[in-house]
């Protein structure tokens, strides 16, 4: 319990035992005015109900306070605010069984599946995979952080039209070309057979025009597009050869996927495909018409009637009986929560799919399944650069691997340029390099609410001061720098009277696990990237405004190593949350 919860608590009781008012929660803010006091306690809420100045109800409510001897020493009121100096050894013990429980994670026994990523596998992953990648990532490792067991999940869409013009465009102009014979990254070698396609479909659709079709018929017409159609009929019948194609290409693209996600620092504990799951919610139809839940048009296509919830109808089945992508995400929903024992699945997607998760949502909760509730959309805004900003070659859209190089060469110049890393092995360096560029992409991703829209520029997120990810590392490198020279064993918790700074840091400390907690239940990483800026902006106050190592009260001493190394294991375990590794020296 950290001293703010200890305070409330205590606070509840003196107000039902001095004004017999049950159910009662006061403000208390962390005191931040030049009167003394360590807390302010909001008194107005009380006025109307006691019918009392609020002075007069802080001298009361204060007065009761500091009869807690082991907790409160003295308190001052200020215009109805009520400002309460804790007991010093309060911070001390607070402080020492956050150090004791510091891994200590009390288990929810509740499982949480996160799904993130879900790519095509006709392109290599871009800036928009970076965020939801980064976010689904971080919001499963804080979940786990809050006792929860977590199944990170993600579902690819290696089937369809898209698949098949990749396919097809190599097979007509690869040549027998492979990733390896053009020294090529495998989905980006697929990916520049999607590109081919469509720059050869756009030439057929302009020579049919010429020859005096519309445009909307030269688009079905075209001989790319007729072929395409029928490779993925060729694919849905089981053809041999398309699917021995289709294998490989998809192998290619797959080991693309992992050198990317491994940089990146993601990873996946179950891996759905579409392939497998496409044909999944076809049943769950049929159930839904039986019981009619649904309708059937006349044309033999099948609807859900959303009106009633202020929705549309929506198409769960083509009048050919083939499905689309609502159905499939019906059935996947339904296997997953069949094969494992999970109580909440998180989607993590981008914002233009709110409608599509609305919809899924209800119509589960229409079929039967009380797990509806349980199903949440993480949804997210666009990340943007400015303009002009490492774009791809294609001059549209930015590249993952290529942002990631670019992070890391840009934290390399900057690190030589200020000197950062001098003394360490060229090998030293290069690790250093990639985990500073790397921690700037990330936190400067994630230091953003998911909800909000956000524009990420790569040259202020490597600055090595301010809210960024290296600012950070730089403040838990001191202090590893300030453990290593210290030539005493601090790690007894030292009797000793605090100061401001110590205060401020101890009560941040103690914070930890609310921040993590509300995170979670928030599902926003945001509050833990924050909340590490503003304890490396604490710590930095507390190292500039005291003196440790040469301190000759060794008493002090050995209490602000240990303060220092509370802090850098906090940081330490703050980072890792948000997927970013730390380094001893910059």
């Amino acid at each position: 319990m950290n001293i703010k919860d200890i305070i409330e608590k205590k606070l509840s009781e003196v107000i039902l035992n001095v004004f017999q008012l049950k159910d009662i929660k006061l403000e208390i803010q962390e005191n931040k005015t030049e009167f003394e006091g360590d807390f302010t306690i909001v008194t107005f809420p009380l006025v109307k109900q006691l019918k009392k100045n609020p002075e007069s109800i802080g001298v009361e409510l204060g007065g009761a306070l500091t009869e807690q001897e082991d907790l409160f020493e003295s308190f001052n009121v200020i215009k109805g605010f009520l400002n309460i100096k804790v007991k010093n050894q309060l911070f001390v013990d607070n402080f020492r069984s956050v150090s004791n429980d510091f891994d200590t994670i009390e288990k929810k026994n509740e499982t949480v599946m996160v799904e993130y990523s879900s790519p095509n596998t006709n392109k290599p992953l871009h800036l928009g995979h970076v965020r939801n990648n980064l976010l689904g990532f971080s919001v499963a490792q804080i979940l786990k952080e809050a006792g929860y067991e977590v199944i990170k999940s993600q579902i690819i869409n290696d089937r369809g039209i898209h698949i098949c013009k990749s396919m097809l465009a190599w097979e007509k102009f690869g040549h027998g070309e492979t990733p390896e014979s053009t020294h090529t990254k495998g989905d980006k070698f697929v990916g520049n057979y999607y590109v081919e396609f469509d720059k050869n479909y756009k030439k057929e659709i302009a020579e049919l025009i010429e020859a005096g079709s519309t445009e909307d018929q030269a688009k079905k017409d075209a001989p790319l597009i007729v072929e395409a159609q029928k490779m993925l009929l060729d694919w849905e019948n089981d053809d041999e050869t398309v699917r021995k194609l289709w294998k490989e290409m998809n192998a290619w693209v797959y080991k693309g996927f992992s050198e990317t996600y491994k940089r990146l620092g993601v990873d996946f504990d179950q891996v759905q495909y579409e392939s497998n799951t496409y044909i999944l919610g076809k049943d769950l139809i049929q159930e839904g018409l039986d019981k009619g839940i649904l309708y059937q048009k006349e044309d033999g296509s099948v609807w859900c009637d959303l009106t009633d919830e202020g929705l549309d109808q929506k198409l769960l089945l083509r009048s050919d009986g083939t499905s689309v992508y609502m159905t499939q995400d019906l059935g996947t929903a339904v296997e997953r929560f069949k094969q494992n024992n999970i109580q909440k699945l998180i989607y993590t997607v981008g914002n233009e799919q709110d409608y599509h998760f609305q919809v899924l949502f209800k119509i589960l909760k229409k079929l039967g399944y009380s797990w509806a509730d349980q199903l949440f959309h993480l949804s997210y805004g666009m990340v943007e650069l400015p303009n002009g900003k490492m774009k791809s070659r294609e001059g549209t859209v930015v590249d993952a691997d290529e942002l990631m190089q670019e992070m890391y060469e840009t934290a390399k110049s900057i690190t030589t340029e200020l000197g950062k890393l001098e003394g360490l092995s060229d090998d030293e360096k290069e690790v250093s390099y990639e985990i500073i560029g790397l921690a700037a992409l990330k936190y400067f991703m994630l230091k953003v609410d998911p909800k909000k829209k956000m524009l990420f520029d790569p040259a202020e997120s490597v600055e090595f001061s301010g809210n960024t990810g290296p600012f950070i590392l730089y403040t838990y490198a001191r202090i590893q720098s300030l453990l290593s020279k210290a030539e005493v064993d601090y790690k007894e918790i030292s009797e000793v009277t605090l100061n401001q700074h110590e205060k401020e840091l101890i009560m941040l400390l103690t914070n930890y696990k609310t921040v993590v907690a509300k995170s979670a239940e928030a599902l926003s990483p945001a509050l833990v990237a924050n909340y590490v800026y503003d304890l490396v902006k604490a710590y930095n106050s507390f190292y500039q405004s005291n003196v440790i190592l040469k301190h000759e009260d060794e008493n002090l001493k050995k209490f602000r190593l240990n303060l220092s190394d509370l802090t850098a294991k906090t940081i330490k375990k703050s980072l890792t949350l948000l997927g970013i590794g730390t380094v001893d020296r910059m």
